[in-house]
């Protein structure tokens, strides 16, 4: 008998492909989503499929369900800088609240539960590369504090249900990761940067471009996801891709698939904005054996396919 799991915010970027990715191996899915940021259309093309049933429900409510569930999939959130800054105070109640009520329906169920943490949770880093260890370095009132901080707490909450509720739990730091479903309108820089050389507009780079990423493919990403909830390991891990990558290099490489006349423009760079950003991984490769396998350019092609 297939196993039940449920994914919040099922119609965003990462949760839409880790529906499919989940149904592909035959699991049973209930998907949840407000449509603050996540869009219907992502889930459309399995919208039909008998092992996918969609509940439109904010999880700051509490969350009632009739069927068992065996993992949950924490996914829910806004997670650009576009959408948590025109939702600053829902982006905090959903890391608080709809996280405990995520976390006491996997006590209900006895369910194992992965939530989705974020390597902005290490702020504008010290310490290069990231690891676990690091506590990072995060300005809890700057403009993107409504998010780093939500995590932050989502992190401390989940912990707090493992030690004292015996709550089984994982927490994923997921680093920049990219591929189809994305909005073309996030904000996000392969997006952007992918749609203003589509259109022959302006790229627009904030700062001077110096300053770096790593990018992960989604597939890497859901693989990562899929082997760390299978695990039995209950504190963060990082996943994402160690290549390290400046974001005048990205889109030099974006120049080098995309035939197109756009100029680039400079502007401010937003406070806050970390100047640096590189996973350790070594945590992932030993306790999941998990590493990225898709590379850059790769993952980029088939990205704009998608655009």
């Amino acid at each position: 008998m297939a196993k039940t799991i449920l994914i919040t915010g099922c119609c965003g970027f990462i949760g839409s492909n880790l529906c499919r990715f989940l149904l592909k191996k035959n699991y049973k899915i209930i998907g949840i989503d407000n449509l603050i940021t996540g869009r219907e259309r992502n889930i459309e093309t399995f919208r039909s499929n008998k092992n996918f049933n969609f509940i439109m429900q904010d999880i700051c409510e509490p969350i009632e369900l009739k069927s068992s569930i065996e993992k949950i999939f924490h996914l829910a959130s806004p997670a650009s800088p576009k959408d948590y800054l025109n939702h600053p105070i829902k982006t905090l109640k959903t890391g608080s609240l709809g996280t405990e009520n995520v976390l006491e329906l996997g006590l209900k169920h006895s369910a194992v539960v992965l939530v989705a943490s974020t390597s902005e949770v290490y702020g504008d880093p010290l310490q290069h590369p990231q690891k676990e260890t690091y506590f990072g370095n995060v300005n809890t009132v700057g403009p993107r504090g409504v998010y780093d901080e939500a995590k932050r707490y989502l992190e401390a909450l989940t912990i707090a249900y493992y030690k004292k509720n015996k709550l089984d739990v994982r927490i994923a730091r997921i680093f920049n990761t990219y591929g189809p479903n994305m909005k073309r309108d996030d904000g996000r820089a392969i997006p952007t940067f992918i749609n203003q050389l589509i259109k022959n507009e302006d790229i627009t780079i904030y700062g001077d471009g110096s300053q770096t990423r790593s990018f992960c493919y989604i597939n890497d990403t859901l693989s990562g996801l899929y082997k760390l909830i299978n695990s039995n390991y209950n504190y963060p891990v990082n996943i994402g891709n160690d290549n390290e990558c400046s974001i005048n290099d990205l889109v030099e490489k974006l120049r080098n698939i995309i035939n197109s006349s756009s100029k680039t423009k400079y502007l401010k760079l937003p406070e806050n904005d970390p100047k640096i950003r590189k996973p350790d991984i070594t945590l992932a490769s030993e306790v999941l054996r998990w590493s990225p396998e898709v590379n850059l350019e790769d993952g980029l092609t088939k990205t704009i396919s998608y655009f």
